[in-house]
């Protein structure tokens, strides 16, 4: 059954979108209702992730895994309270703040993981908004990351429309920036932006010509009707992103969300298999958490749709998988890496 297949309510939660984006689809009525989407949670397991298999096959090649590495250029000192984050200068979670790192310094990291088979090089740095000074000094990584012929991605914070538009004249193929969760649950995650910020990022990041990787963290506490209000915003984005990074809650010590109960890894699939589902020509990455997650519940989310992983030791200050050990469970699967960057939208609305 595809998605245009499922049924439809009269009544649905409001889905936050910028005015553009409303404007330009022609009606404020979202293509994906919470209704749909909840439908699709409660689908049988092993149905859903037929139904999320099938939809994959139709538009990417089934073997087919991007690798991106993610470097924190600036690490820590955030002014922002996100209940997640280790970076957060309010939480004593041991992780020092630091000065934006050398031009030389992140395009030696950005070799070593292309020569390590990653095609897309992600860098962070731990802005609740970044200066004008500080967009120049990141367009300069840009471009020599862009020069070892890598796809560039960056996650800066809140953007102006001219820090997008200089960002994309330096070379920067995506942007990152996180709806986290449904706006109905946000303000217990953070309280220092609004959820219309992040919008409104996303909306300025798109004007200017950048692709959009944008996605949520699953394990916050959130009901499962917060889950399927994430991927109704993400899956109702005009057009939705390229890239939708799902990431598994990773519990840090000194963070107000350190006490949260895991996920049930199952519901973690079935969060994958609903965003293939409803976003079917996004890269759906599985990001961070794998560590948790294990070798057999990665292969479900693969089986889920996840065609995209974060390659290499560490997500900006939090761990990740070594990666021999991800050389050696896609060769399980019989998965293989992209060989080549690409810098241009993985489709068109």
């Amino acid at each position: 059954m595809g998605a245009n297949d499922l049924p439809t309510a009269t009544h649905t939660i409001a889905v936050h979108r910028p005015a553009s984006a409303r404007a330009a689809s022609g009606s404020p009525t979202p293509a994906w209702t919470i209704e749909a989407i909840e439908a699709l949670f409660d689908k049988p397991f092993m149905d859903l992730l037929f139904q999320a298999q099938t939809v994959h096959r139709q538009h990417w090649s089934a073997g087919d895994i991007e690798l991106a590495a993610l470097l924190s250029v600036k690490t820590g000192g955030c002014p922002e309270n996100c209940g997640y984050c280790p970076q957060a200068a309010e939480f004593d979670t041991g992780v020092q703040a630091g000065k934006l790192m050398a031009v030389e310094d992140v395009k030696r990291a950005a070799q070593a993981a292309r020569d390590a088979g990653a095609t897309r090089f992600c860098m962070g740095a731990a802005w609740r908004a970044p200066k004008d000074r500080d967009v120049e000094r990141v367009a300069e990584l840009v471009e020599a990351v862009k020069g070892l012929g890598l796809s560039t991605c960056a996650t800066l914070g809140m953007l102006e429309p001219q820090q997008a538009r200089a960002l994309k004249d330096a070379g920067l193929d995506y942007y990152n920036h996180n709806l986290d969760t449904a706006p109905e649950y946000y303000a217990d995650v953070v309280s220092t932006r609004a959820y219309q910020d992040r919008l409104d990022t996303l909306h300025n990041v798109r004007a200017a010509g950048i692709s959009v990787c944008c996605g949520g963290i699953i394990g916050m506490g959130e009901a499962p009707v917060h889950r399927a209000g994430l991927i109704a915003q993400l899956a109702n984005l005009d057009p939705y992103p390229e890239s939708v990074p799902i990431n598994s809650l990773v519990r840090v010590p000194g963070t107000p969300l350190a006490d949260s109960d895991p996920v049930d890894p199952l519901d973690f699939v079935r969060v994958i298999a609903v965003a293939r589902i409803t976003m079917p020509r996004a890269r759906v990455r599985l990001s961070a958490g794998r560590q948790q997650l294990g070798e057999a519940v990665q292969a479900l989310c693969f089986l889920a749709g996840a065609n995209s992983i974060f390659y290499g030791d560490k997500l900006l200050v939090t761990g990740n998988p070594e990666a021999q050990d991800d050389a050696r469970l896609l060769a399980k699967l019989g998965l293989s890496a992209t060989r080549t960057a690409v810098s241009t939208p993985e489709y068109t609305a």
